[in-house]
């Protein structure tokens, strides 16, 4: 199994890191426009080898794509990080010219490959993934949900206060501040709904908390978060390397689903080896869909704008 992931800053890295220690993948390539620095990270994780315990080989790149060739997957986490103030879609005139040139370059030389988009604004970089290029809807995968979900699950065992292992939800919707539709109602604690133990106050204080759960980051931090992202590609190059058909919800091309259709947002997916193997339709109450449906129309509204840069 090899796995590319192009952008070595932080998350990039991360995602290399944490693919590495996990150890399923034989190679990992880094690659990155800046001189050396792909090179230099890889080398810097390659002499943690030994003290971690891994076999994965990582190499890094400055720009050479054919040092990609033959990769199973691919991760595009380039383009600028969100800064303090700025919104996810104020990314898009900059980030998709990058994302549009990397996956066409990543296509080139593995025509095969499942690529895996973390630049944002996510739903719409995955959306435009599809339009440039001519692979198969269940080889884009936009890693959003995932680390939404994760988010969402940290907040629910802080206000439970227990263990994350104890607590199962699910975000679905766009991969923004306001799109986010985390599904606080089939939230559980082992198979018990949230209800049991929180207050309605408290339910929505964990909803609006992970709603803006990469805003408080980025605040804190001064630039984008990069454990948390790491951990959630790690996770979903896993699920297909191990063919495990394990369930996140992921930014996939909706074709009628949920009764949307023309973008990608995030839905629950079933990954395996192939990708997204099968989009889940979860019976959704009557105010879930109502948010899923506005969730949808702000990322129509983003990808209007991204069709308008793209006619220019």
């Amino acid at each position: 199994m090899k796995i590319t992931v192009v952008g070595a800053g932080a998350v990039g890295a991360s995602c290399a890191e944490y693919i590495a220690i996990k150890n399923f993948a034989s190679e990992v390539v880094l690659i990155d426009i800046k001189e050396g620095f792909a090179e230099g990270k890889a080398m810097d994780l390659m002499q943690t080898a030994s003290l971690l315990g891994f076999d994965s080989k990582i190499t890094g790149t400055t720009g050479d794509y054919s040092k990609t060739a033959g990769s199973d997957i691919a991760v595009i986490t380039s383009g600028i990080p969100r800064k303090p103030g700025m919104t996810r879609e104020e990314l898009i005139g900059i980030n998709a010219g990058i994302v549009k040139s990397v996956a066409e370059s990543l296509i080139k030389h593995s025509p095969n490959v499942i690529i895996i988009v973390v630049s944002n604004p996510m739903d719409t970089m995955a959306y435009l993934v599809h339009k440039a290029t001519n692979i198969p809807k269940n080889r884009i995968i936009g890693m959003g949900g995932a680390l939404d979900s994760a988010r969402f699950k940290y907040r629910l065992a802080e206000a439970l206060g227990c263990p994350q292992s104890d607590v199962d939800g699910m975000v679905i919707g766009g991969h923004s501040d306001t799109g986010m539709v985390p599904l606080i109602e089939k939230a559980v604690r082992n198979s018990v709904p949230v209800s049991e133990y929180l207050s309605a106050e408290k339910q929505a204080w964990v909803v609006e908390e992970t709603k803006v759960g990469g805003a408080t980051l980025t605040k804190l931090l001064g630039t984008s978060a990069w454990y948390a992202p790491g951990a959630a590609v790690t996770a979903l190059c896993q699920a297909i390397a191990l063919d495990s058909k394990k369930m996140f919800p992921c930014s996939a091309l909706v074709e009628g689903e949920y009764g949307l259709k023309g973008l990608a947002i995030g839905v629950p997916c079933i990954i395996g080896r192939n990708g997204i193997e099968k989009i889940v339709e979860i019976k959704l109450s009557a105010a879930e869909k109502a948010k899923l449906e506005e969730s949808a129309k702000g990322v129509h509204e983003v990808n209007n704008l991204l069709d308008a840069s793209v006619a220019k």
